[in-house]
């Protein structure tokens, strides 16, 4: 996970929260209690454990971004010496105790929703924790964690609301293919977004000796590998529609956030400079918050179309 722009001051705590991509990390969990419920029930799901899932699912992705800024230090004192941590607006025990806090609510809620989730939880959390404590340092792959990690916070979600029930010997099959494909979407969508935000700390990771793939390969490479996965995800996102069966709402937002998505990616191959990786590391976040959007505004449509001729017949 990798640090964003340089910000006006704020308070530090929340801007170690990331607010500038906060629409992306809301409308993921959002959107995934949404279609599971859609898919399991055919209805809304229930009002309470669906905003527990939403603050349980916003605490689980902001805590990685706040553990990376404690184990980040060196390298944003070169690259973003204005955030929180490098300038000492707060200290390193304090950025480990919130970040600890913060899985500790994304804990509770997962718990109280199903123990299936909460399980994932502990695999997303010890996943990024990996890469922010020793992939980064050590392999120009270190991205594969921080996607598998992302990859699985829609998957216990979606358990949330329609559990697979291995834990009580239940299970007959363990996901829908729209869960599944959410979660391959959400992994390898991250490698680009991670990716672009490294590119665009190249200097300050070769200059503190982290093996990332922008300063192996170079920013060239590395733009080319970032487009590849947009594309990859941008596909997934409409195998996810297909297979939920989801309305024109939701493809039409798929379709014109991914083609300028696309559009963004392209033009990174053709402008491989790290400021430009940087740029689109906010515009990737854009476009998940636009798809998720389309998504949930389709799901919310057909479940009320749903009633509505139910009512009628």
């Amino acid at each position: 996970m990798v640090s964003t722009k340089e910000s006006k001051p704020m308070n530090p705590y929340l801007e170690m929260l990331r607010p500038e991509i906060a629409d992306m990390d809301i409308a993921l969990p959002a959107a995934s209690a949404l279609l599971a419920s859609y898919i399991a029930m055919q209805s809304f799901p229930p009002l309470i454990p669906f905003i527990i899932a939403i603050i349980g699912g916003y605490a689980a992705i902001t805590s990685s971004y706040v553990y990376n800024d404690c184990c980040d230090v060196d390298i944003d004192q070169a690259n973003l010496p204005n955030r929180p941590l490098p300038s000492s607006r707060i200290t390193r025990k304090q950025g480990l105790i919130y970040s600890f806090v913060l899985v500790c609510i994304a804990s509770i809620a997962a718990l109280y929703l199903n123990p299936e989730s909460f399980v994932v939880l502990l695999f997303a959390v010890l996943t990024i924790s990996l890469y922010s404590k020793i992939a980064k340092r050590k392999t120009p792959l270190s991205f594969v964690p921080v996607g598998i990690a992302y990859g699985l916070v829609p998957i216990g979600i979606w358990l949330a609301f329609d559990p697979a029930g291995v834990l009580k010997g239940t299970s007959e099959s363990l996901l829908p293919l729209p869960a599944i494909f959410l979660g391959i979407m959400m992994c390898v969508t991250d490698w680009g977004f991670t990716l672009s935000g490294v590119s665009r700390d190249v200097e300050g990771d070769r200059a503190n000796n982290a093996p990332t793939l922008p300063v192996k390969f170079g920013v060239p490479f590395t733009a080319k590998f970032v487009t590849s996965c947009w594309l990859v995800g941008v596909i997934a996102s409409f195998v996810i529609g297909w297979t939920a069966h989801l309305g024109p709402i939701f493809f039409i937002g798929a379709l014109l956030g991914g083609l300028w998505m696309l559009y963004q990616s392209f033009d990174f191959v053709k402008n491989p400079l790290p400021e430009r990786g940087g740029k689109l590391f906010i515009q990737g976040s854009r476009y998940r918050g636009v798809m998720f959007g389309s998504l949930i505004v389709d799901v919310i449509l057909s479940i009320m179309l749903t009633g509505y001729s139910a009512i009628l017949w």
